[in-house]
C-alpha cells in the first residue's frame, strides 16, 4: 500500500508539472507569438518604451522559456526575487507572482477565494452524493414502479438543465418572490456561520440537484446490473437479509464508478465552480478566473489554472485509496 501511495504521488507531481509547463507556456508565449507584449500587459499601452524595458528585466520575459519556467517553478516552494538594477520585489513563498491588474501577490487572492470555492464544492458534493446514490438505489429495487418513472424524469430534467437557468428561476423564486433565502453581496471568513449558511444553501441546493440527477442515473444502471450478478443470488440463497445483500454486498461494488465519477467532479468544482459561482455572484475561484481572463491576467489565470490541477490531482488520489477499503477485490487484485 506504501509503495502504490507513493507511486500515485510521484504521478501527480508529474501531472501537476506537465499541467503547469503547459499552461505556463500558452498564457506567457502564445501573446508573444501573436505578436502581443506581455510587458504592455502589466502596465498598459500608455507607459514609455523604457519603462516597459524595465518591465521586461523584472519580470524575467528577456529570458529563454525554461528559464522563466524554472524560475517560476522554484518561487513556488523558495519564494522569489523579481530584480531590475536596485529595485528589488520580494514574492515570498508560496510565490506565484503578482496580478498585472492589482498588483497584489496571486496567492492571497487563492487564499481569500479558496474557502468559498470549497464550502461550495463539499457542501454541494455531500447533498448529491447522498440524495442521488439514495435514489438511484430507490429506483433500482422498485424498477418499473411509478416511483422509478418519476425519479429518472426528474434526473433526465436535471441533467438537461444547465446550472445558470436553474440558478436563476431558483433566485427568482426563494429570493425575489417568497424572500425565504438571503445571498450576501460578499463572504468572508469573518462572516458568521449563518451568513455563510444563508448565502450557500441555494448554490449547493440547485448544483446538488443538477449533480444528483446524474449519479441517480448512474447508481441506478450500476444496481440493475449488478443485482443480476451470480454472487449476489448466492447471497440470497443463503438466507441473507434483504438489506444486507443490497449494503454489503450490491451498493459497496456499485460504489467503484461512482467514486470515478465523483473524484472528478470534486475536483473540478475545488478548482472553481465558475458557472454556479458566476450565477449567484460568489466571489470563490471560478468567478475570480472569469475576471482575470476578461482582464487578461495571466499570473492569476495560472494560479487558479494549477489550483486547479492539484484539486483534481488531490481528488482523484484519495478516490484511489478509497477503491480498496470498499471493494475487496480492489485489495485482491
Amino acid at each position: 500500500m506504501l509503495a502504490y501511495l507513493i507511486r500515485r504521488l510521484f504521478a501527480v507531481v508529474i501531472m501537476v508539472l506537465i499541467v503547469l509547463f503547459a499552461t505556463f507556456t500558452i498564457f506567457f508565449m502564445l501573446p508573444k507569438w501573436a505578436g502581443q507584449d506581455v510587458a504592455v500587459l502589466f502596465a498598459g499601452k500608455a507607459t514609455s518604451p523604457e519603462a516597459l524595458d524595465g518591465i521586461r528585466i523584472k519580470l524575467g520575459l528577456n529570458d529563454p522559456l525554461l528559464v522563466q519556467f524554472w524560475d517560476f517553478v522554484r518561487g513556488i516552494p523558495l519564494g522569489r526575487d523579481y530584480t531590475n538594477g536596485g529595485d528589488i520585489t520580494h514574492c515570498p513563498a508560496p510565490c506565484f507572482g503578482y496580478s498585472f491588474r492589482t498588483e497584489a501577490p496571486v496567492w492571497d487572492t487563492l487564499k481569500a477565494d479558496a474557502p468559498i470555492t470549497g464550502a461550495l464544492a463539499l457542501g454541494a458534493c455531500v447533498l448529491w452524493l447522498l440524495g442521488g446514490v439514495a435514489t438511484g438505489v430507490t429506483s433500482a429495487l422498485k424498477r418499473g414502479t411509478f416511483w422509478d418513472r418519476a425519479a429518472m424524469t426528474t434526473a433526465l430534467g436535471g441533467v438537461s438543465l444547465p446550472v445558470f437557468f436553474t440558478g436563476m428561476v431558483a433566485m427568482g423564486i426563494f429570493v425575489h418572490t417568497l424572500g425565504w433565502v438571503h445571498i450576501a453581496d460578499s463572504l468572508s471568513t469573518d462572516d458568521s456561520i449563518g451568513t455563510w449558511l444563508q448565502t450557500l444553501i441555494l448554490p449547493w441546493i440547485v448544483l446538488a440537484f443538477l449533480n444528483a440527477a446524474m449519479y441517480a442515473r448512474l447508481t441506478r444502471a450500476t444496481m440493475l446490473e449488478i443485482l443480476g450478478e451470480d454472487y449476489i443470488r448466492t447471497a440470497r440463497a443463503k438466507g441473507l437479509g434483504e438489506s444486507a445483500v443490497i449494503t454489503r454486498h450490491a451498493l459497496r461494488s456499485a460504489m467503484t464508478p461512482i467514486l470515478t465519477v465523483f473524484g472528478l467532479d470534486l475536483g473540478v468544482l475545488l478548482g472553481g465552480a465558475v458557472l454556479t459561482e458566476s450565477t449567484f455572484n460568489l466571489p470563490g475561484l471560478g468567478l475570480e478566473a472569469v475576471q482575470a481572463i476578461s482582464n487578461k491576467d495571466l499570473p492569476l489565470i495560472l494560479g487558479v489554472t494549477l489550483f486547479a490541477a492539484l484539486a483534481i490531482a488531490v481528488a482523484n488520489l484519495v478516490v484511489d485509496l478509497l477503491y480498496a477499503v470498499i471493494d475487496p477485490r480492489v485489495r485482491l487484485g
